[in-house]
C-alpha cells in the first residue's frame, strides 16, 4: 500500500547457464559517447496503443564485488521466477490467454502483417504490458481491434506443436473457450471494483476470490482475526479465499500449496543468494523469507519484515514477495513483485537528511495531537538504483516505496524507504521535449520554474511522500487495521495523506535551512505540477465515459479538487480560460499549504479513528468522477503533442560468465526488443499451469 505508481513499467533478463542465446540479437554495445560526453543510450524502445516502452541503465554495476555480483543475479532469478503469480493473481485465465498468444506469435504460419495482424501484434504487448487483459491503470478489460474470426484464424494456422499444452481438443475448444475471456466486454469487465454500494469481490475479475461474497469473505476474517492482538498478522496476504463443500477457506501461496512450482523455484534461487550474502545479517533475512515461502505462515513473514528493516549495512537489496494490496477489492491480498537493487551513495545523501529528521517532521505537522507519533521509529532511506523487477513492479514501475506495510511493525521497528533514482532518470530523459510542459502551464515563469526545478521537486516530493508520509501518523487504541475499517477505499485515502505531508513539507523553510533546496521555488514548482497534474494531465489516461479507478489518480483528484474547491472563496486557485483552453493557476502558495495541512489533518484522522462513512464521502465525491468538458478538452490537447500517456520499462539482463562451471563475472546487457523479451520471459519463466 505504500507505493508511488508513475505509470511505467518493466520486464527482461536471460539465464546464460540454461541456454542463453536468444535476445542476443539487439544490443547497445555502446551506452554512451566518452568523446563528447553526450548520453547516446536509446531511453524509448516501443510505443503502442497508450504506452510507451522506455529502458533504464544500471550505472554502476560494474563496480560490484564478484559476490555483490552472484548475489544480484541470484535475486534477479528469483524475481523473475514468481512473474507468473502476478498474472493469475490479476485474472484467473491470464496465463492461458498469455499462452495463447505466445504460442501464435511462436508458431502462426499466416502473414505476419496487415490491419488484423498489427491489431493482434499491439493487442499482444498491451496484455504483456499489463501482466494480463485489464489496462494496468484503469482495470478495464482490454477489448482488442482484431475481430473474434480472425482469432480462429491465427489459432488454427499456429503450428500444433505450439498448441500441444492445451491437451486434446485444441484448437477447436480453445477457440471457444476464448472467445467471450477476450471479447465479451462484461465478463471480468473490471479488475477491481471499487464502487460503492455493490458487491466488490463479486464483480471484479481479480483472482484473489472465487464462489464467495464480500459479506462472506469479511466474516471470515472477522472470525479469524485476534482484535485484541498488538502484533496482528497480514490476515488474509498470501492466499486466495473460496468454498470447498459449502465452506470458506483460504488456499496459501506456499511451496506444496497454490503457486507450488513457482514458489519452489523462487526458494531455489533465493537459497543460492542466501549462500553469497553480502552480511550476517542479510543471510538471515534471506532465509526467513524462504521459511515463509516454505510455510506460508504470515507470523514467519513478519519476522521476515523486521529482520529486513534492521539489516541497513548491505549495499545490494532487494523486495520479494505478496506485497502492495492495490489489486485487491477489500485491501487485503499481496501481489507478487520483486525489485533488485543497491544504493546511489551519493543521491542517498538527500533523501537521509529528510530520514534523520523524521522526529521533526511528525512533531511540527498539522495532525491532531493524539494522532502523532511519540517515537518515529528507525527510518532508512536511500537512492537506489535498479537491477531488474518483477511482477507487480514491472513492466510499470513505482518511482518510490515504503516497506513493510504492516502497521505495529514500522511504529516498533521503523522501516525502508527507497527512491528508485535510475528508473526516475530514465522517466525524466524520455520526456525531454514533450511539449506537456509548454502545452498545459499558464504562465511563462511556471515554465522557467518547472525546467529550473522540476526534477528536484519531484525527487523531494518523492522522498518525502515515503520516507515521512507512509511512516507518519497512528491509529487510535482499539481501531482496526485500514484494510478492515476503511475497505475499498484505504489504498486511496493512505495514498493521499502520505502526498499531503509531502506537499506540506516541500513548500517550507525547513527543507531550505536544511540545505535540502536553494529556495521556496521549489515547493511552487511541487504545487504547480501537482495542481496541473490532478486537475488536467492525469486525465489523459482515462477513456471517455470512464470514471477515475486507480488509487493513485483517485487519491491525487481528491487532493487537486478537494483544495480547488476549499479556496474558491479566496481565489487561490483560479480556473482560467485562454484561446479556448483550460488552466489552473494557483494565486496563492502559503494559503494553499494550510489547506493541504487541513485535509491531512482530516485523512489522518479518518484513517486514526477507522470513520468509513468520512473516508467514502471524500473519495466518492472528490476522487471518482471526472468533469466530461475538461476531459474531452485534455484528450484533445493532448492529441496535438501525439504523447503516450503511460511508460513502462525493458528490464536489463543480467548475463553470468562462466568459468568451469563457476561465475567468473556477470555482466549487464540492454536489450531493446519489449514483445521478444516477454516471449522469452514466457518460454523460460512459465511454470504455472495456465488454469490455478
Amino acid at each position: 500500500m505504500n507505493k508511488i505508481k508513475l505509470v511505467v513499467f518493466v520486464a527482461v533478463m536471460c539465464l546464460v547457464a540454461f541456454g542463453f542465446s536468444r535476445q542476443n540479437e539487439v544490443l547497445f554495445p555502446a551506452v554512451d559517447d566518452p568523446a563528447s560526453g553526450r548520453d547516446t543510450f536509446q531511453y524509448v524502445a516501443d510505443t503502442f496503443a497508450d504506452v510507451r516502452v522506455l529502458r533504464y541503465k544500471v550505472p554502476g554495476f560494474e563496480e560490484l564485488s564478484l559476490q555483490q555480483k552472484k548475489l544480484a543475479y541470484y535475486l534477479y532469478e528469483a524475481a523473475l521466477s514468481g512473474r507468473d503469480m502476478i498474472w493469475d493473481q490479476n485474472y484467473k485465465y491470464n496465463l492461458l490467454v498469455r499462452k495463447t498468444i505466445e504460442s501464435i506469435h511462436n508458431g502462426y504460419t499466416g502473414e505476419h502483417s496487415g490491419e488484423q495482424w498489427d491489431a493482434f501484434d499491439i493487442y499482444s504487448k498491451q496484455v504483456f504490458f499489463s501482466n494480463g487483459i485489464h489496462h494496468h491503470s484503469s482495470g478495464m478489460k482490454i477489448i482488442p481491434a482484431f475481430n473474434e474470426a480472425y482469432l480462429g484464424t491465427l489459432i488454427l494456422n499456429t503450428d500444433a506443436a505450439e498448441l500441444s499444452w492445451y491437451g486434446e481438443g485444441a484448437p477447436q475448444q480453445l477457440i471457444r473457450f476464448l472467445k467471450p475471456v477476450i471479447f465479451d466486454a462484461r465478463m471480468a469487465a473490471k479488475k477491481v471494483n471499487q464502487a460503492a454500494n455493490e458487491d466488490v469481490v463479486k464483480t471484479s475479475a481479480t483472482n484473489f476470490y472465487e464462489g464467495v461474497s464480500q459479506q462472506e469473505v469479511e466474516d471470515y476474517y472477522k472470525a479469524v482475526t485476534d482484535t485484541l492482538d498488538p502484533t496482528p498478522i497480514s490476515y488474509g496476504l498470501n492466499s486466495k479465499v473460496m468454498k470447498e463443500g459449502g465452506n470458506v477457506v483460504e488456499r496459501v501461496w506456499k511451496k506444496g500449496g497454490m503457486y507450488d512450482a513457482a514458489i519452489t523455484k523462487v526458494v531455489y534461487w533465493l537459497e543460492k543468494a542466501a549462500s553469497v550474502a553480502e552480511t550476517p545479517e542479510q543471510q538471515k533475512t534471506i532465509n526467513l523469507l524462504i521459511d515463509y515461502y516454505n510455510t506460508g505462515d504470515l507470523k514467519i513473514f513478519d519476522e521476515y519484515n523486521i529482520s529486513w528493516v534492521k539489516d541497513t549495512a548491505a549495499s545490494l537489496d532487494f523486495i520479494n514477495g505478496f506485497i502492495e494490496v492495490y489489486g485487491d477489492p477489500l485491501a487485503s491480498k499481496g501481489s507478487f513483485e520483486s525489485i533488485v537493487f543497491f544504493k546511489d551513495m551519493e543521491a542517498t545523501k538527500r533523501i537521509d537528511a529528510i530520514s534523520r529528521q523524521a522526529q521533526w517532521f511528525e512533531d511540527n505537522s498539522p495532525l491532531m495531537e493524539e494522532h502523532k507519533k511519540k517515537n518515529v521509529k528507525g527510518i532508512s532511506a536511500k537512492v537506489i538504483t535498479v537491477i531488474v523487477e518483477s511482477g507487480d513492479a514491472s513492466p510499470s514501475t513505482p518511482i518510490g516505496i515504503n516497506l513493510p506495510n504492516s502497521n505495529w511493525i514500522r511504529a516498533e521497528h521503523g522501516s525502508k524507504s527507497v527512491n528508485l533514482g535510475n528508473i526516475v532518470h530514465s522517466y525524466n530523459k524520455s520526456s525531454e521535449g514533450s511539449g506537456m510542459l509548454e502545452a498545459f502551464a499558464f504562465k511563462p515563469e511556471e515554465i522557467q520554474r518547472a525546467k529550473e526545478f522540476g526534477t528536484l521537486a519531484d525527487n523531494l516530493h518523492t522522498d518525502m511522500h515515503e520516507v515521512i508520509g507512509h511512516a507518519s501518523g497512528r491509529l487510535n487504541p482499539g481501531i482496526g487495521t485500514p484494510k478492515e475499517t476503511l475497505k475499498q477505499y484505504a489504498s486511496t485515502l493512505e495514498e493521499a495523506r502520505a502526498d499531503l505531508v509531502a506537499l506540506y513539507y516541500v513548500h517550507d523553510q525547513k527543507l531550505v535551512d536544511m540545505g535540502l533546496m536553494p529556495s521556496l521555488e521549489v515547493g511552487k514548482e511541487a504545487y504547480d505540477s501537482y495542481i496541473r497534474n490532478g486537475l488536467l494531465l492525469q486525465l489523459r489516461r482515462i477513456k471517455p465515459g470512464e470514471s477515475i479507478e486507480g488509487a493513485h489518480m483517485r487519491n491525487r483528484q481528491l487532493v487537486a479538487s478537494w483544495a480547488f474547491e476549499r479556496g474558491k472563496e479566496e481565489n487561490v486557485i483560479e480556473r482560467v480560460m485562454r484561446d479556448g483552453k483550460t488552466y489552473f493557476v494557483i494565486r496563492d502558495y502559503d494559503k494553499l499549504k494550510t489547506y493541504f495541512g487541513e485535509l491531512l489533518r482530516e485523512i489522518q484522522r479518518i484513517k486514526s479513528e477507522g470513520d468509513f462513512e468520512a473516508g467514502s464521502a471524500l473519495v466518492e465525491n472528490y476522487g471518482v468522477k471526472v468533469d466530461k468538458e475538461i476531459h474531452a478538452e485534455v484528450l484533445r490537447r493532448m492529441a496535438e503533442l501525439n504523447v503516450a500517456p503511460y511508460s513502462g520499462f525493458i528490464n536489463p539482463v543480467l548475463k553470468p560468465v562462466m568459468q568451469d562451471d563457476e561465475i567468473a563475472d556477470v555482466k549487464v546487457e540492454y536489450p531493446v526488443d519489449f514483445k521478444k523479451q516477454m516471449l522469452y520471459y514466457g518460454k523460460n519463466y512459465g511454470f504455472l499451469p495456465v488454469v490455478n
